[in-house]
């Protein structure tokens, strides 16, 4: 993880990368598709302003993405019950790592998401 230049990156850069990070909690409210819809249209309505907010509403959308496969697979396993922690591991991953993405964004740093496949 990298220092962005914090001369180059202003506090509404920041903010909205921050806010497509958020975005992905919306997972969480058992709307289907809302973790992944949140950041991509934040990601798409601010990525032409600022380059730090295209990199990291991708990177949120990217692992929304991950994270829905893999929700997926885990729940097909539930079948044979040992999808029911992975489940519960999944949700608890996603939430701590939203988190340390939205403190790491919002100080200006770009934040990767661990085991993310890039679609975009």
């Amino acid at each position: 993880m990298t220092q962005v230049d914090e001369c180059n990156l202003d506090k509404d850069a920041r903010m909205w990368a921050t806010f497509c990070h958020l975005a992905g909690l919306l997972s969480l409210t058992g709307i289907p598709f809302a973790g992944l819809i949140g950041p991509l249209v934040l990601w798409l309505a601010k990525r032409d302003d600022d380059p730090f907010i295209d990199d990291q509403g991708r990177e949120s959308v990217n692992f929304q993405i991950s994270m829905g496969i893999y929700m997926i697979l885990a729940g097909l396993l539930c079948v044979i019950l040992i999808g029911i922690p992975i489940l519960m591991g999944l949700v608890l991953a996603e939430l701590i790592l939203i988190i340390l993405a939205c403190v790491r964004s919002n100080e200006g740093e770009l934040y990767r998401y661990p085991l993310t496949i890039r679609f975009l």
